[in-house]
Order: structure tokens, then C-alpha cells, then sequence
């Protein structure tokens, strides 16, 4: 075991990001081809013909890689005849390099996104909510697929969206101890040992962030390469800035200028500088806006819907306002547009009744209506609204207040959702994921798994070594569990060091081996201490969705589980029966 001063380390990091379950876990549990054939793959190939299917095999990566961020430029600006030629072009190439090198998912893939582009030019460039769904589900797959299975190549488990993390630290044999923690934690990091070296890479393609000690290859100069490379750059690069020793104010506001977004002195600890670089290198999937329009007339309807769909925003129309409530809990919008008179009921009322419950009372509302009285307009937005709009209105006008709108609603319910420590969804809101889980499996007639994770003997941790290296360790499991299962998966810190998983489309067997998988590496982290390193484990319980189950029955099960895997000696995955 390989220790060094606040980091997180294990050797069998890369023995566990080639372990075939959990590579087809990662990737959503895409079911794995057959070995196109087992005799060559025993046999020794040609050396020449291996590299050159190397060669073919990155392409394939860095085609899919194109795609993705062709697709997600587009979904955080607005849609246009250009980017969508981008989008095609690139998908195209995706399909042509993966037909070379027998990729038979990334060829379909490719496939599919050209056919939906296909659907998109054949109605004069229009968009519609079942294209861009299709669409964000097919790079949903994409940004989850590797290469085959049975390749022997490097970064084959590499997913393709990750953007590598540029460490330019002094000591390189510290720069490449932090490599292999962010390895081990599903990060792609590439330790840099000279400015010259880091110009190179900056050149032949941008991280998506630059761990940078300031005097790295020269006193101060660290400050001037970042400030250098982000000259000219529509999106800033961030920068995690590190200094052996305590800096002054000016030194710090160079630091903010260059893109600066942390600012580590003394002794670098490796646990916050790996949350820290989670949270800047996530990469969101950039799920379309949902917004779901209540107007009684047919033709505002279908116009407001066509000028939200230009922009790549998913909506659903409702000419009846007295099914709101039921559409809602359906469709789970970003945001509601209301018509504000409408025979059945009016949008004041609507608004109303919307926010008398308790889930939908952060949802913005917002009125769009040929209304120009600004008094009954303000007493409209006193009813439960957030925004009026008068028609008509300028479609750009119309993009930008539902774009700003819906994404500070995100915002504002990531945090009210998620627990401070961990970033994971909290107690409450996992209760309601596993019901909304609960209500799709169960119509879909799909499995589902909930499972409860504990970790053992949590309190010794807290009174032998304190609770900030308690909090470290819960923090280390949270970031382990994200890493490490899919993206379908919802995390919730239940309370404490309880943990809980909901696991669709799972069933109980399935979700027992990779768990116990999880379990059995996060038990080989060490962390440093006095007078001994730390090792933690944990137990887990699990039960699988029955037919008369509600989800307050489901969770029972596997705290029942859990109870028995403490009972039996902890360590230990166990299956409610």
C-alpha cells in the first residue's frame, strides 16, 4: 500500500477500472458483445497490425468525444444551421472510423444521430421535443460507451466526455502521486514537469481544469502561464492555484485573474482538493430545459412550442388546465408557461393550485399573455408567478428569460436537494427519487433496487482520530459511490454515515455483485494518520421492488437487510429474502 501525506491511495486502482463487471456497470449496463474472436485473442498478434487498430481505436474516442462537445455547445447556446452541419459532420466521421474498427455500438450510435439530424433537415431545419429527447438520449449512451470489452488497449474504459485535469506542480513525483489518486477515483490527470511541457498540451487540447502551484518553473511564473493560456478563450479554463507558502492580497487577485477558482497554501490536502477538482471537472450532461405550456388556444400553443424547440428546449403543450396537476407529476418541467385567461380556469388560479404543492412551490411560473394593464399583471405575478411576458414577444426575448429562469431554478434546487458535506442528494429527497423510481418500475414493469449502506464502526473513527477525519471518510465514500456506479443511479447521504442507492432497471442479484465489488476496493483506501493509517468498510443492504411494495415497505426491506449484514459480522453485503 503506497502512502503519502493526506492522500488516498491503493495499487489495485487499475485492476479496478479494467474489472469487466464494473466496466459494463459504468456504462449503464450496456449488455457486452461477444469476443469477436477468442482464439486470436489468445494468440500473439502481429505487432504492426495491433498498433494500427491502437491507432483506430483513439480515433474512435476522440470522434465520440467531438461529438459530445459539438452537442453540448449547442445546448448551452441557441441552435443554429451551422451547428447543427457541425453536429452532422461530426457524427458522421463518429460512424465512418467505428464501422474501421468493428465499434458496433459507436456505428449505431452514429447511425441514429445522423438519422435524427436526418428528421430535423427534412422539416426545414425545425426542431421538436421527440428529436432533441432522441437526441440527448442517444449522447447520453455515447458519453457512457468505451471500447469493446475485449480490447487490450489502454484508457478502453475511458469515457469520452472526460476531459484530462493538467497538474503543473514543482515536485513531479508529487504532481504524479495526485495522478494516480484521481485515477483511482475515475479522473483523468496528466502530471506536467516543465513550462514547455505545459504550453504542448495546452496546444494539442484543453483540460477541463489546471491544478497550478504559482512558482511552478519559476518564481511567480505559474501565475503567468495560467494567465497566458486563458487570453483569448471565450470559456475560462479553471484554475486550482496551490502555494507551499502563506500569500498576500495582490498575489491572490493575480490569482483571480487568471482564472483562479481555489486557492490551496501549506499543506495541500488531498481529500478537498479532490472534491474541489469533482466539482470543477463534472461533466454535466446538459439535459434539455423541460417546459411544460398551459394555453387553451391550439395555435399560441404550437408556436410558443416551436420557438422553445429552436432553441433545444423539450416541452409539452396542455390545452386543458384542469389536468396541470397530473401532467406535472408526469413530466417533471423546469418551468411552467401559463396563458392567463382560459375558460376552465384561469392562469392565476392554475398558479395557485400549483403552489399549494409542496414539490412544484420553486417551479417558476411564468405568464405570457396579451395582457398589457401593468396592474393586473403585477397582481398576476402576486398570485404565485415569477414573470410576465406580453404577446406578442420576440422569440429571443421569449429563449433567454426561460433559459435564465430555468437554470437558476436548477440551481437553487440542486442545493435544497443535496447535502452540504457531500454534494449527494439528502434524506428527503432520496425518499422521493425512490418513489418516482418506485411509480416507473412498477409501470414500466421494470426491476428496481433500493439499497442501504452503513459504515462500520463509524463512531471509533470520530473519537480515535476526530471528526474532521470522520467527515473526510464520509466524503471519501460519497465521491467513491459517484465514481463508481451509473449515472441512472440516485446517491443519497440518509443521515450521518448512512448511505442509500436507488437502482433501476436492477434487480436484486445484479446489484448485490456490484456493491459487494464497491465494497471490497473502498475497504483498500488507507488514509494517514497517528499512530496508524485508517481503513474503513461497510455494510450494505439490499431489497428488490415486489409487485405490492410501496417504496416506505421497500426501504424497510433493506434496513432489514442492512441490520442482518451488521449482525453478521459487518464487512458484508446482504440480500433481503
Amino acid at each position: 500500500m503506497t502512502k503519502g501525506a493526506g492522500r488516498f491511495t491503493t495499487p489495485a486502482s487499475k485492476e479496478w477500472q479494467n474489472n469487466p463487471l464494473v466496466i459494463a456497470w459504468s456504462h449503464h449496463a450496456q449488455p457486452t458483445p461477444p469476443y469477436a474472436d477468442r482464439q486470436t485473442m489468445i494468440e500473439q498478434e502481429d505487432p504492426s497490425r495491433d498498433r494500427l487498430k491502437q491507432h483506430f481505436a483513439q480515433r474512435v474516442i476522440h470522434q465520440a468525444r467531438q461529438v459530445l462537445e459539438v452537442w453540448q455547445r449547442l445546448q448551452r447556446g441557441e441552435w443554429n444551421e451551422a451547428g447543427m452541419q457541425e453536429l452532422q459532420e461530426a457524427a458522421q466521421l463518429l460512424q465512418r472510423y467505428a464501422e474501421r474498427f468493428e465499434q458496433v455500438e459507436h456505428r449505431e450510435l452514429g447511425k441514429r444521430i445522423v438519422a435524427c439530424l436526418g428528421v430535423v433537415g427534412a422539416n426545414r431545419g425545425r426542431l421538436n421535443s421527440e428529436v432533441i429527447s432522441e437526441l440527448n438520449q442517444l449522447m447520453q449512451r455515447l458519453s457512457r460507451t468505451g471500447l469493446r470489452h475485449g480490447d487490450r488497449f489502454e484508457h478502453t474504459t475511458l469515457p469520452p466526455l472526460r476531459k484530462p485535469v493538467y497538474l503543473a506542480l514543482q515536485h513531479l513525483e508529487r504532481a504524479e502521486r495526485l495522478a494516480q489518486q484521481l485515477d483511482f477515483f475515475g479522473m483523468n490527470a496528466k502530471p506536467l514537469d516543465t513550462a514547455n511541457a505545459f504550453r504542448a498540451a495546452m496546444l494539442e487540447r484543453h483540460p477541463a481544469a489546471i491544478v497550478m502551484e504559482i512558482d511552478f518553473a519559476g518564481s511567480g511564473n505559474g501565475l503567468q502561464l495560467a494567465q497566458a493560456v486563458q487570453e483569448g478563450l471565450q470559456e475560462k479554463i479553471p484554475v486550482l492555484f496551490y502555494s507551499h507558502e502563506d500569500t498576500d492580497t495582490p498575489t491572490r487577485l493575480a490569482a483571480v485573474r487568471a482564472g483562479g477558482r481555489e486557492f490551496f497554501t501549506g499543506s495541500m490536502d488531498a481529500s478537498s482538493l479532490l472534491e474541489r477538482i469533482e466539482v470543477l471537472t463534472h461533466v454535466a450532461q446538459y439535459e434539455p430545459y423541460r417546459v411544460l405550456i398551459v394555453d387553451d388556444s391550439r395555435a399560441q400553443a404550437t408556436h410558443t412550442e416551436r420557438v422553445l424547440n429552436s432553441a433545444g428546449i423539450v416541452t409539452r403543450t396542455l390545452t386543458e388546465p384542469i389536468q396541470a396537476m397530473d401532467e406535472l407529476a408526469e413530466f417533471q418541467p423546469d418551468l411552467i408557461i401559463l396563458d392567463m385567461y382560459m375558460p376552465a380556469c384561469n392562469g392565476t388560479e392554475l398558479a395557485q393550485v400549483i403552489r399549494h404543492n409542496d414539490r412544484y412551490v420553486s417551479v417558476p411560473i411564468i405568464y405570457l399573455s396579451a395582457e398589457d394593464d401593468l396592474d393586473k399583471q403585477l397582481d398576476a405575478m402576486s398570485e404565485g408567478g415569477d414573470d410576465f411576458l406580453t404577446k406578442p414577444i420576440k422569440p429571443r426575448h421569449l429563449i433567454a428569460t426561460v433559459r435564465n429562469r430555468a437554470d437558476r431554478a436548477r440551481s437553487l434546487k440542486a442545493r435544497m436537494v443535496r447535502d452540504s458535506l457531500t454534494g449527494l442528494f439528502n434524506h428527503t429527497h432520496t425518499l422521493q427519487l425512490l418513489e418516482d423510481a418506485r411509480f416507473r418500475a412498477q409501470r414500466d414493469e421494470q426491476p428496481l433496487t433500493f439499497a442501504m449502506i452503513d459504515i462500520d464502526f463509524f463512531k471509533k473513527v470520530n473519537d480515535n482520530y476526530g471528526h474532521p477525519m470522520g467527515d473526510r471518510v464520509i466524503k471519501s465514500l460519497a465521491l467513491f459511490l459517484k465514481q463508481r456506479l451509473r449515472k441512472s443511479d440516485c446517491i443519497g447521504r440518509y443521515g450521518g454515515e448512512e448511505f442509500a442507492v436507488v437502482m433501476p432497471n436492477t434487480d436484486a442479484q445484479t446489484a448485490a455483485k456490484v456493491l459487494d465489488e464497491v465494497r471490497a476496493r473502498f475497504a483498500e483506501i488507507h488514509y494517514p494518520a497517528h499512530p496508524h493509517d485508517l481503513s474503513c468498510t461497510f455494510s450494505c443492504g439490499i431489497a428488490e421492488l415486489a409487485d405490492d411494495l410501496d417504496s416506505k415497505h421497500l426501504s424497510q426491506r433493506a434496513d432489514e437487510a442492512l441490520y442482518r449484514a451488521k449482525n453478521g459480522g459487518r464487512n458484508r453485503v446482504e440480500v433481503y429474502e
